[in-house]
């Protein structure tokens, strides 16, 4: 099984509002970047789906680290909350709808598919391939505006 490194990040400018994500895979001192823009979505949905498309874009089970500065995505794992999601119907402790429901069932299928481990980082230190998850999200979401105003 081959050994993957994964960052991920999401951005939004303004939540909701105009989204971004990216991921950087890296095998063997090879990377490859990814990166999108979504009109109108979340923080959190972007966070989401950078994951989902960086583990997407492997061709076979892998063993993947995962790193990402979203609490929100490591915690669901690391903190085993996606279990309970799924043991009370998609349903918080508070016994509301878990928010962002299809992008987490498409994230565990993808997470059943590869042996995972989460790595939590600090978000804006001086991680450089986080640092450059982040700008490549946020470099999506100032691309599609200057596109939208013609330039």
């Amino acid at each position: 099984m081959k050994d993957v490194i994964l960052y991920t990040d999401g951005a939004c400018s303004r939540n909701p509002g105009p989204g971004g994500w990216a991921a950087i895979l890296s095998f063997k001192g090879t990377e490859k970047e990814l990166s999108g823009f979504v009109k109108e979505t979340t923080n959190n949905r972007m966070e989401l789906f950078a994951v989902i498309q960086g583990l997407r874009a492997l061709k076979e089970p892998c063993s993947v680290a995962i790193y990402t500065d979203s609490a929100y995505v490591s915690n669901a794992f690391l903190l085993n909350w996606i279990s309970g999601w799924e043991k009370n119907g998609w349903k918080t402790s508070k016994k509301d709808p878990v928010e962002n429901q299809d992008l987490w069932k498409l994230l565990l299928h993808y997470t059943q598919i590869h042996k995972v481990t989460w790595v939590k980082v600090q978000g804006h230190s001086n991680n450089v391939l986080n640092n450059r998850c982040d700008k490549l999200a946020t470099d999506e979401i100032k691309k599609a505006r200057l596109k939208a105003e013609g330039y």
